[in-house]
């Protein structure tokens, strides 16, 4: 068990110091959408996130912004990217231990969720669909108005936990399970 908390305390700080899957930064300036990590264990499987962090600032999201049926970063800057310590499901899909880009089609009614192979990424300009792994479809859900583009672990459980996406009105849950 040791060992699991310290490939989880290793795997955050190699994020937050210069994550491997990432483009380099062309410069130090802070920017106007924050990096932001967020990880959590569920069972036994260390699950981690590395995404920018959009504003409203009085901009019409999704529909506008980000427009709908069309394939989206799910974040600023680079393509937000995903890791899995071992295999895990989402929304009940087989989804192999490994490092992603997470992009998704946000629609009117569903999201698709795609886990791509090709991590470092800047935005979606040269994403390829020939490189995803799993794509599932969500149901998005309305909320309290979120101004920053938050992603965090919900109703984390022993072996199955929600990635949500909140930012505008929209909450969009994913449902990430393991096998432990």
């Amino acid at each position: 068990m040791q060992l699991r908390h310290s490939f989880f305390l290793l795997l955050g700080l190699l994020f937050l110091a210069a994550p491997a899957h990432a483009q380099t930064r062309a410069n130090d300036e802070a920017r106007p959408s924050p990096n932001a990590v967020v990880g959590q264990t569920i069972g036994t499987t260390d699950v981690m996130v590395t995404y920018g962090r959009p504003s409203v600032r009085d901009r019409e999201i999704f529909g506008g912004l980000v427009p709908l049926d069309s394939l989206w970063r799910t974040g600023a800057n680079e393509a937000t990217a995903i890791t899995f310590s071992d295999d895990v499901t989402v929304e009940g899909q087989p989804l192999a231990a490994g490092t992603y880009g997470l992009f998704t089609i946000p629609g009117a009614d569903e999201w698709t969720v795609i886990f791509n192979d090709i991590p470092g990424q800047w935005g979606a300009y040269e994403y390829d669909a020939s490189h995803d792994i799993l794509r599932v479809t969500v149901t998005p859900e309305k909320g309290a108005d979120t101004e920053l583009m938050t992603l965090s672990f919900d109703e984390v459980g022993e072996n199955k936990g929600e990635l949500v996406l909140r930012w505008a009105d929209s909450v969009v849950p994913i449902m990430i399970g393991t096998g432990q």
